[in-house]
């Protein structure tokens, strides 16, 4: 959990910004299945965000930092859907509430074909045109 540094004065520019404003990549909310391959096995999980950088989803389980794994989804595209495999390395694996045992868990895509991309931008642009 990020804590807001000592002297807030010394750090005005970090204080300023929200992480969305940090974000160098737009996102859009989703929800639908995504198909994890862990060093444990196979899950389904179920996507909350998705950018051209990575994507966020829900979890049944924590899984630690810099965990590289794989991922298929199925995105909405015009006409239909696209089938996207990618791997990335975990940065983020939050527990939701002390009363569920699922996590929020940040991927950041290392490995995405460039045309995969281009599409998660479509769908983002067309989320955000809405």
């Amino acid at each position: 959990m990020n804590q807001p540094p000592e002297d807030a004065a010394a750090h005005p520019a970090t204080d300023a910004a929200t992480p969305a404003d940090r974000r160098r990549w737009p996102r859009a909310k989703a929800d639908w299945p995504v198909q994890l391959s862990l060093p444990d096995g196979r899950f389904e999980a179920r996507v909350r965000d998705i950018s051209r950088a990575g994507v966020s989803f829900f979890l049944d389980r924590p899984v630690n930092l810099m965990t590289v794994l794989s991922v298929e989804l199925d995105l909405p595209v015009e006409g239909g859907v696209r089938h996207v495999r990618g791997q990335g390395a975990v940065v983020r694996c939050e527990k939701i509430s002390d009363r569920l045992d699922h996590y929020e868990i940040a991927l950041f895509m290392s490995d995405l074909a460039e045309p995969d991309r281009d599409a998660v931008d479509g769908f983002v642009a067309a989320a955000a045109a809405g």
